[in-house]
């Protein structure tokens, strides 16, 4: 995980880390509407409303800044995947991590925009933990995946493209908010959406999955 360069001293006080706080938020707004690319540290400095060199005290580069937000958001949105219980039910897990990945989407909009922009740049930042430490947690789970078919509990189904669905979709609310509103109209875009997503995620998902019990 990226380590600011004020937390390398061998005491933080409350202010260093009220600082790193006010840079990373500001670094967040920045990179989620302009994207690593299209940002400057003199940016970030305006929004932080800090000098340049203050906050370079704090993140020595732009990149410093960019890999401890995205660190951040992958430790946080894969929190709901570890989850995943192979001796749960499958319907109450894949319902809440539905729900889950949507309160997300509703909470942490900067968050998602930040890493979709990361991911359309070719992810030259994060591609080591995307395959190191991402693809060991959904291979993980896609073995608890592969369980619940085994036993009966869920339809044969790749396990890899459900998780991958399942990001997509949820995402989706998040990274294309303003088409989202925008066709659904000011009567049905309050946060009510999200809730009425997730009925339809259900009913798309586990639907989908479950077993036919009726013998034909």
């Amino acid at each position: 995980m990226a380590i600011p360069r004020a937390a390398k001293t061998l005491r933080r006080t409350r202010i260093q880390e009220e600082k790193e706080e006010q840079i990373l938020e500001a670094a967040l707004d920045v990179f989620s509407v302009s994207g690593f690319r299209g940002s400057t540290i003199d940016q970030i400095a305006e929004v932080a409303g800090m000098s340049k060199p203050n906050l370079l005290y704090y993140f020595r580069t732009k990149e410093a800044m960019h890999r401890a937000l995205i660190d951040r958001v992958l430790y946080n949105w894969l929190e709901p995947l570890r989850a995943f219980d192979a001796e749960g039910n499958p319907e109450s897990e894949i319902r809440s991590y539905i729900r889950r990945k949507l309160e997300m989407a509703r909470d942490f909009p900067r968050e998602s925009r930040l890493f979709a922009n990361e991911m359309l740049q070719g992810a030259p930042h994060v591609l080591d933990m995307l395959k190191g430490p991402l693809k060991e947690l959904v291979d993980e789970k896609a073995a608890v995946i592969r369980t619940w078919i085994k036993s009966g509990k869920i339809v044969h189904c790749d396990p890899y493209h459900l998780i991958f669905s399942i990001w997509s979709t949820t995402q989706h609310y998040a990274d294309f908010d303003v088409q989202v509103r925008a066709v659904l109209g000011e009567e049905h875009s309050g946060d009510g959406r999200f809730e009425d997503a997730a009925r339809f995620l259900e009913q798309l998902f586990i639907g989908g999955l479950r077993p036919d019990r009726s013998g034909s």
